[in-house]
């Protein structure tokens, strides 16, 4: 565990921590939900197969922030970022994304790779400042194997 400044500590996700996930992610604009992948045995399961790649920013022994990772063993991927929205520009969002540069470091990831849904603009300028880029030479390519999965 991490501690920054106002009594906030950084730490792995939990299974346990999935109800208040879920409503942070609800309650963040911009956010793209699937009906099985982020289910509570979907995140379940993506917490298993990825166990150093998910971390939660408590303040005050509240959830606040989060930020889900993998790794393929060749890239790195970030998904479902989200910090309170009167929480926001101080410092959890940065702090959630260096803990897992870190991490992606220490297992020899070179290259990571996000996804940010066109209506959310202010995603887009945040990963931008991270030090993402936008690629434009490529096209995303999406296969539903589930049609559940909305």
């Amino acid at each position: 565990m991490e501690e920054l400044a106002e009594n906030i500590v950084i730490r792995k996700m939990t299974a346990e921590d999935y109800d208040a996930v879920y409503g942070l992610w609800k309650r963040t604009e911009g956010m793209g939900l699937r009906a099985i992948d982020d289910s509570r045995e979907g995140i379940r399961f993506f917490l298993q197969k990825n166990p150093e790649t998910n971390f939660v920013a408590i303040l005050e022994g509240k959830l606040v922030g989060v930020i889900l990772g993998s790794y393929d063993g060749r890239r790195g991927y970030v998904y479902h970022t989200a910090v309170e929205k009167d929480l926001r520009k101080k410092g959890i969002g940065k702090a959630l994304v260096a803990t897992l540069l870190k991490t992606y470091k220490r297992l020899g990831t070179t290259k990571l790779g996000l996804i940010v849904l066109t209506n959310n603009p202010e995603g887009l300028k945040y990963w931008e400042k991270q030090g993402f880029v936008l690629r434009t030479d490529n096209h995303y390519l999406s296969y539903t194997v589930n049609p559940d999965n909305v």
